[in-house]
């Protein structure tokens, strides 16, 4: 539950900054001058609403894993799964797979083809890296006795890092349909809406993950127990 409210609390935040910047006390009756010109304007706010609901949506279900991975350690004790080297490295590419889409926004935003396709292949290169990754250290841990029928531990683990990769194989064919409608063009701006809500999606999913990792390692257990003082 306090995974749950934590996630709550973050989202009530994230909305709030949000908010903050609608301008929602303006009243643009009053207001004189050129209208904004077509797509410079709210035409921009579906996109980013849908990509925001669905991220939120995502974020309740892993912290609704979360807090029933918490729960069942602290009502059946047992001992977390030793996880390998390789999260480590895993980790690090989903954070150059985030970082090298959002230089992909940033070349879009300039018209920069050149630097636009190589921040495209590299973070491809890097999220699918990410996946293959994963499967590797399914299979280690696998071979070293913790199957996904075996512990509790061992199968919470696989259904978060399972449900994890399938969001990020889904972020990478929706990124390859944006491409692919744009390819033809050579118009590199008519890129950036999608992309950027590509990045969004990679920076969330990269953000979940390291709460997600943080808990696997057992490292959220100091937190959590300050967010418990905090609510009592």
């Amino acid at each position: 539950m306090t995974v749950i409210l934590a996630f709550l609390a973050l989202v009530a935040l994230a909305a709030g900054l949000w908010l903050s910047q609608q301008h929602l006390a303006s009243k643009p009756w009053l207001e004189t001058g050129i209208a904004p010109l077509a797509g410079h304007g709210p035409g921009r706010a579906p996109g980013i609403i849908f990509i925001a609901v669905f991220v939120t949506v995502i974020g309740g279900l892993f912290s609704m894993l979360g807090s029933a991975f918490v729960m069942q350690i602290e009502e059946t004790p047992w001992e977390l799964v030793p996880l390998p080297g390789r999260v480590w490295l895993n980790t690090a590419l989903l954070l150059l797979a985030s970082l090298f889409l959002q230089f992909v926004v940033i070349a879009a935003r300039a018209g920069t083809q050149r630097w636009l396709r190589g921040s495209l292949i590299a973070a491809s290169i890097a999220t699918l890296a990410f996946l293959a990754g994963q499967v590797q250290v399914w299979i280690t841990l696998t071979d070293g006795g913790y199957p996904l029928d075996g512990t509790p531990a061992a199968s919470f683990f696989y259904l978060i890092t399972g449900l994890h990769g399938l969001h990020m194989l889904g972020g990478i064919i929706a990124l390859a349909v944006i491409c692919a409608r744009h390819a033809g063009t050579g118009d590199v701006r008519a890129l950036l809406p999608g992309v950027r809500l590509c990045a969004l999606y990679w920076h969330a999913l990269l953000a979940f993950w390291l709460m997600l990792f943080a808990l696997l390692q057992g490292w959220g257990n100091a937190f959590l127990a300050l967010c418990r003082a905090v609510v009592s």
